[in-house]
This record gives structure tokens, sequence and C-alpha cells, in this order.
């Protein structure tokens, strides 16, 4: 079982989230069966209840846990980890946070380039504050340090002076926001993308372009790298090509 020590560090949500995960998988309690109240489980895994109840969230969203207001939190009787399959959704969640990344990439790498030619000695300043709030709010409240978060890449995408480029990144704002507040939230083993950051609003100073580039594909595919589902082996590809090739 998971050591509650274990719990005490990092984002506290994941851990419990795993660890009660864990707890199913072996079977501490029969399909049907009904967990121990919020109070109980916090105790003993060491966190706070308000943990308890947003790792019990997740999993009845996953298929595992079915929470009945009023009665209690059960075992789902079937699950998508029943069998020991994959948690699908959790990798659909991280599928389309790729996927938002991608999206991403081809807006802001081309933006942090135009930036660089384009952005004017008065503009460094408010880099500067918005990279500033984005260093205040790291750690704190997840949205709140999205938003930050965004607002310094959109002040990015503004001083392009590309007017469809910015279109396109506030038409995406929505979508982009809400996955990576749900990243900061519950993915454990985030990079720290401050120096890549401080990095951009270095080379947009100096007029930098090739600089810019590297900063934003450094600071966006780092994530990537995260979210990536493992390459399927060379192995298993072979005997499928060779079958497409008759």
């Amino acid at each position: 079982m998971t050591e509650p020590a274990r719990l005490r560090h990092g984002r506290v949500v994941p851990q419990v989230e795993g660890a009660l995960r864990d707890m199913l998988r072996e079977g501490r309690w029969e399909p049907g069966a009904r967990l121990p109240n919020e109070v109980m489980l916090a105790a003993e895994l060491g966190v706070g209840r308000s943990s308890v109840r947003e790792a019990v969230r997740l999993l009845a969203h996953d298929g595992l846990l079915d929470v009945r207001h009023g009665s209690g939190t059960f075992v789902a009787r079937t699950g998508p980890e029943r069998d020991g399959g994959p948690d699908l959704r959790h990798l659909l969640r991280r599928a389309r946070l790729l996927e938002v990344y991608e999206v991403r990439r081809a807006l802001e790498v081309e933006a942090a380039r135009l930036a660089a030619l384009r952005t004017r000695p008065e503009d460094l300043a408010r880099l500067t504050a918005d990279l500033k709030r984005r260093q205040e709010a790291a750690g704190g409240e997840p949205a709140a340090f999205v938003d930050a978060d965004l607002e310094f890449h959109r002040t990015v995408v503004e001083l392009s002076g590309n007017a469809v480029l910015l279109g396109l990144f506030t038409s995406v704002l929505p979508v982009l926001r809400e996955a990576l507040i749900e990243m900061v939230r519950y993915e454990t083993g985030l990079p720290d993308l401050s120096c890549a950051h401080a990095d951009l609003l270095d080379a947009l100073a100096r007029g930098d372009a090739p600089a810019a580039i590297a900063a934003t594909t450094r600071h966006l595919e780092s994530v990537m790298a995260l979210v990536q589902p493992p390459a399927r082996p060379a192995a298993q590809e072979e005997p499928r090509a060779r079958e497409e090739a008759r």
C-alpha cells in the first residue's frame, strides 16, 4: 500500500488519486463495496479531505468509483482497469493536451520570431511585468497561474504585429486555458519553465529571432514530451508494414 508520507511532497491530488487507484487495482475493496468515508481516507493518507474528495471525483469520472449522494462512495462493479487494461480516459486527456500543444507550437513559434523583429523598447516593460506576475503566481492556485502564464504569451503574440496570428491565438484561448489548468492541477513531473520564459524575454529584448524561436520551442516541446505517448517498438511496426505491402 502507498505510504502516507509520500503524499506530503508535490501536488497532492494526483498522488491521492494514484494511491486510491493502486488500492482499487490491488483489490483492497471488492466491486460494489463501500469505501471508508473522506475523514478516514484523509487520515490514512495524511492529506486533507478536499484532496480526497477531488481524487474520488476523478476516479468516479473514470468509471472506477460510484458516488451516491447520501449513501457514500462505492467501488464500481465494472471499470476500465478491472482487467488490468489502460486507463482510457487518462490517455484521452493526455492526447487532447498534446493536440493543444501542437496548435500552440504552430502559432507561438512564428509569433515569437516576428515579435523579436518588431518589439520596441517600450514594450519590454509590459513583458517584464507579465513575466513577474507569472513568477509570483507559480505554485499557487492553478487557474491564477495559468491566467498569468497565458497573459505573457498573449502579449508576445500581440507584439508579433500579425493580426491573424493574434486572432487565431485568441480563438483557442478558452480551450488552451482549460487544458492547462487541468495539466497544472493533475499532472506530476511538470518541468520548471521559468528559464525558458526568461530566455524568450531576453531574446525579444535583443531582437534575436533564432533565440526567440529556440526558447519558445524548448518551452513547448518539454511539455509535449511529457504527454507524448510512448513510441511503438519497431518490432511491432515491421509485421504491419509487411502486411500492408501485400
